[in-house]
């Protein structure tokens, strides 16, 4: 009996440690409030610190091809003399966001094979921008912007098997990240500086699939 119990643990001991640590692929759709919405994909690793939560990582990247609105704006009070199409032209981004993040997941099971699950994380978004000068608008310039970051999230959970699981998740996702330049004022002959704030503050809709392994 000790050695069937001792085998019992054994085999018990051999699942949860194959389970320890976690893969997870998440795609979906993100809406910030600095460009229109489209695709993100994403990656979060981590570790089971127990059956029911777990402690990890994660990196996403969401990439917008835009025209910054707010800024043509500014173009146009800065210089008034110049038509909206060459402004509309020193506005055009290509933005490429990427989230770096540590995060808390709590896992509530509802069924045998369901658990819906809430989770928080914080981290760094750098953001890689590639944007026309204001002198030359054909050319391209580059520019990285950093800020703190943070998302709250709620999710559904499947089980496939004893190491898959498939995800349905919400979250909310907020950063700031922005950054200065200067332009030289033809009327005055001074320079004049512009901000430009990229709110990446938004919604995420996103599915995926969770993997367990040693």
């Amino acid at each position: 009996m000790k050695k069937l119990f001792g085998l019992f643990l054994i085999l018990f001991s051999s699942i949860t440690l194959a389970q320890h640590h976690s893969g997870a692929i998440k795609l979906g759709y993100f809406n910030p409030g600095a460009a229109e919405g489209g695709f993100i994909i994403g990656y979060e690793g981590g570790h089971a610190v127990d059956r029911n939560l777990i402690i990890g990582w994660s990196i996403d990247w969401f990439n917008k091809n835009y025209t910054d609105q707010s800024l043509v704006s500014e173009f146009n009070q800065f210089d008034p003399t110049i038509g909206g199409e060459l402004n509309e032209l020193r506005a055009k981004t290509n933005l490429h966001s990427i989230p770096i993040m540590f995060n808390l997941t709590g896992k509530f099971p509802v069924a045998p094979r369901m658990n819906i699950y809430l989770y928080g994380a914080v981290g760094a978004e750098v953001l890689l921008i590639f944007y026309r000068n204001y002198e030359n608008p054909n050319d391209d310039d580059f520019q990285g912007a950093f800020d703190f970051s943070w998302r709250l999230g709620a999710g559904f959970a499947y089980q496939l098997g004893h190491r898959s699981e498939f995800l349905v998740e919400a979250t909310y996702h907020n950063s700031e990240p922005s950054w200065t330049y200067e332009v030289d004022d033809r009327l005055t002959g001074r320079k004049r500086t512009f901000e430009r704030v990229y709110d990446m503050s938004g919604v995420m809709i996103r599915a995926g699939f969770r993997f367990f392994f040693r």
